[in-house]
């Protein structure tokens, strides 16, 4: 296995948001390369705990050498969204404070084996859990035409998607695409060359696209965040960090309702609905990336991070 690097994002601001605990219980939901758990567990005694949880078994891997020098770590392997029942079943039924990267790693991308990024020639694969059977070879190569174009549309909000659709339906006819390089070189014959060296990076929303669906990325975001505010424990927090404006929009919204006392429709004269806030926003507006991490790590660009604390 290649070293897992992965520069961890907004790691001063999630650290300080978290107003972690010595003796509190913490999830990280997304462990990835370690860099924000590391953080939390120089701040945790040896009574606190951090749980480590991610689909990736490299990032587990690369994490259990890297944090191998702490006890008070448990890691496990799952999609952070049904972890909720493992975390019960060893016994956590609160904690003080939980973290969720929604991003994908720098080695995930950096990795062309791992077939997420258009820059680097791989088999088309893009899971995030190797042991999973639909990879990113299956959605392009045996999805109909009508469900490519709802993808496209829905996870990449791509314009052009009818184009691209039918240039990757052409192409498959022939034969299969097997590439990362294969499938962008498709998707750049379906703009005009103008736009492709002008703005570059005409793959990034298609790419997406594919990614969110083979690994599910937005199914069950809602469910996964209404779950765990509920195991926070008052004055706990939440801290959530998103790349793109649909998980966004799910996160905010989300947020947005549990910090909010009555949800009925605004026309409505008598609140019906008994819904009380449970929590506090930290931040109303997300906090992003500062000047001098962006030199750093331009990857952190897309970045937004929200907090909530617990009533």
């Amino acid at each position: 296995m290649e070293e897992f690097k992965h520069i961890p994002v907004l790691l001063n601001e999630v650290i300080d948001g978290l107003k972690i605990k010595k003796e509190g219980i913490y999830i990280d939901c997304t462990i990835g390369g370690g860099g924000h758990s590391e953080q939390i567990l120089k701040r945790l005694s040896s009574k606190g705990h951090l749980y480590g949880i991610d689909k990736d078994e490299d990032a587990l891997l690369a994490c259990k050498e890297r944090l191998k020098g702490y006890k008070n770590l448990t890691l496990i392997h799952s999609d952070y969204k049904d972890a909720y029942e493992i975390l019960l079943e060893k016994g956590v039924e609160s904690f003080d404070g939980l973290l969720i990267d929604l991003g994908v790693s720098s080695y995930q991308l950096d990795t062309a084996g791992r077939g997420f990024s258009f820059l680097r020639e791989g088999h088309l694969d893009m899971r995030m859990d190797k042991s999973q059977g639909i990879d990113a070879y299956f959605v392009v190569n045996n999805y109909p035409r009508e469900k490519l174009l709802e993808i496209l549309y829905k996870y990449g909000e791509e314009a052009n998607a009818k184009r691209i659709v039918d240039n990757i339906i052409k192409q498959r006819e022939i034969k299969p695409i097997e590439t990362t390089i294969e499938l962008k070189d498709i998707i750049e014959t379906s703009f005009p060359k103008k736009v492709i060296f002008g703005k570059g990076g005409v793959s990034k929303k298609t790419f997406q696209a594919i990614r969110i669906e083979v690994n599910g990325e937005l199914v069950g975001l809602e469910e996964a965040i209404e779950k765990y505010i509920k195991m926070l424990k008052p004055g706990g927090r939440m801290a959530i960090i998103t790349f793109h404006s649909l998980e966004d929009r799910i996160v905010k919204n989300v947020f947005k309702r549990e910090a909010t006392d009555c949800i009925c429709p605004p026309k409505t004269p008598v609140c019906i609905c008994g819904h009380k806030k449970t929590i506090n926003l930290v931040n109303k507006k997300p906090i992003t990336a500062s000047e001098s991490e962006l030199s750093l790590n331009p990857r952190s660009s897309s970045a937004k991070l929200r907090i909530i604390e617990k009533l």
